[in-house]
């Protein structure tokens, strides 16, 4: 009996230990982050896994400011000189206190900023404006024939020609989906991209399918 007894116990105390030690291993265990950052620690400075990744800009910082676009120029400390919001004029200008007209069309924020620094350096003691794109009105397309809602549409991100279509209500029931076209201005050249709808919609040529660019116009007949 005491030998059974003992047997037991041997038993019982070599499956707690294995269950310790598994319970040891897995609190033990570093979470799949940190693995991932030693693993990369220890690869070489010249691995492509090692190297740093490209972070992207913001979209506004590589923004072209253009007509009908609505500004605010702000100066911290001289707020005279500020204007909240200014909308850019067709001759691409806005007007600002005591700085009168300013170039904005053209210029990206930070360059618009640069310039107003420049002229207000003539008026006030290192000056410090800043330049913020309020909305973004220049950027835009057009849609016109026989679509349901023709007209100029704000074009704010990627949109292909099929997405126009769609955001104008679709063809009308007589349109010629065939012989669509898209007109754009390219270094003063006007250029013509044809457009056919049936074929798209039996996914036939689908790089017609074309992402706008601001100022295209988009012919139904």
């Amino acid at each position: 009996m005491r030998r059974h007894a003992l047997s037991a116990a041997i038993a019982c105390a070599t499956a707690l230990g294995a269950v310790s030690s598994t319970a040891v291993v897995v609190h033990a265990q570093a979470p799949a982050s940190a693995l991932a950052a030693n693993a990369a620690a220890a690869l070489p400075a010249s691995s492509p896994a090692a190297a740093a990744v490209p972070v992207k800009p913001a979209l506004l910082n590589g923004y072209v400011i253009g007509v009908d676009d609505v500004l605010s120029i702000l100066f911290w400390r001289d707020k005279d000189l500020s204007a909240p919001e200014i909308t850019v004029r067709p001759d691409g200008k806005v007007t600002l206190p005591l700085l009168n007209d300013v170039q904005a069309a053209g210029l990206t924020p930070e360059q618009l900023r640069d310039t107003v620094l420049d002229a207000a350096r003539k008026y006030v003691e290192d000056p410090q404006p800043t330049v913020i794109v309020k909305e973004i009105k220049s950027r835009k397309v057009f849609i016109t024939g026989q679509v349901e809602k023709p007209g100029p549409y704000p074009l704010n991100g990627s949109v292909t020609v099929l997405q126009l279509i769609a955001t104008a209500g679709g063809l009308r029931d007589f349109a010629d989906g065939k012989n669509i076209t898209v007109m754009r201005m390219r270094q003063g050249k006007q250029a013509v991209f044809e457009f056919n709808y049936q074929d798209l919609l039996k996914r036939k040529n689908l790089l017609q399918n074309i992402e706008l660019e601001p100022g295209d116009t988009v012919v139904v007949p």
